[in-house]
């Protein structure tokens, strides 16, 4: 699954899973918020999954890695290490070199 080969708490694998489920959900090129995985993944009451914010943004990251998923602003790809600010994920684009890597 998305988590294969990569160490990381359970934590992190729920959200890397929760991001593949709910992009799963929705249309091919829909997007989600980081937000989006925080929520699924959290199971307090109130606010307490802002604190899953920047682990949901690294599960991000781990999957753009994976070529799994893509990181956007603005409607464009960016390289999820330097992005600052509101992103969203969506599905990788087959074909399409990663974020940040240069293609051959």
């Amino acid at each position: 699954m998305t988590s294969a080969g990569r160490k990381g708490t359970t934590t992190d694998r729920r959200l890397e899973q929760a991001i593949v489920k709910l992009l799963e959900q929705r249309g091919p090129t829909a997007t989600i918020c980081p937000s989006d995985a925080a929520r699924a993944v959290y199971s307090g009451d109130g606010d307490g999954w802002r604190d899953l914010m920047e682990p949901a943004r690294r599960a991000a990251r781990r999957l753009v890695t994976a070529g799994e998923v893509e990181v956007t602003q603005g409607g464009h790809t960016v390289d999820p290490a330097g992005a600052r600010g509101p992103v969203r994920i969506r599905r990788a684009r087959r074909g399409a070199p990663p974020a940040g890597r240069a293609s051959e």
